[in-house]
């Protein structure tokens, strides 16, 4: 599951579990994009890949990878699937993002192959539903899932998070505090307990 998780909130989890069940999938591996070339995250990819962490700590078919956040200069996914098919070449890859960023795939860097790397899947989100899809060249060769997940964004998150509203109905209690903890989002810097 792909994205910028700025920051990851109970949205994407419900996502990522829906389709895990509904597909079969044995795990959803969260990539956490490192420098997206196509928009500019507000947190820098450490703490994104840490929240995401933080996330998907208690779940026993969730993993985060440190794939995208590693690599240097700008991330593309075809570069991910090709790494994550030549460390596990066995497996069967599956991409999970949100429809919005499935109808810009004829911008994304070589598209034919990427939708040979994987099964695309493109998700219902906020704003966004998959009718969306029908305008993309490539809308025959994504998979659509209509998710009955909470309708949460990230920047719903943020704003929450800068106006000083409560957003424990929006994001795991321990990336809240991970926020809080470094400031982010313009969150009222609080101290870690116990310092």
């Amino acid at each position: 599951m792909g994205g910028s998780f700025d920051p990851i909130h109970l949205g994407h989890l419900a996502i990522a579990e829906f389709a895990r069940t509904h597909f079969g999938l044995d795990t959803v591996v969260f990539v956490p994009a490192g420098q997206p070339w196509q928009k500019q995250p507000e947190a820098a990819a450490v703490h994104r890949y840490q929240m995401v962490r933080l996330a998907v700590a208690d779940h026993e078919h969730f993993q985060v990878s440190r794939i995208e956040v590693d690599r240097p200069g700008p991330t593309y996914t075809v570069d991910t699937l090709r790494e994550l098919h030549r460390a596990a070449p066995d497996d069967q890859w599956w991409f999970i993002a949100g429809a919005d960023s499935m109808v810009t795939m004829a911008s994304w860097r070589e598209p034919d192959a990427v939708l040979d790397l994987a099964t695309f899947v493109a998700v219902t989100r906020p704003g966004h539903d998959l009718a969306d899809l029908a305008d993309s060249p490539y809308h025959g060769r994504i998979t659509p899932l209509v998710v009955p997940s909470p309708a949460i964004s990230s920047t719903q998150v943020r704003t929450c998070l800068a106006a000083g509203q409560s957003v424990a109905e929006l994001i795991p209690a321990a990336v809240e505090d991970y926020i809080r903890r470094h400031g982010l989002y313009g969150a009222e810097l609080q101290e870690a307990a116990g310092q």
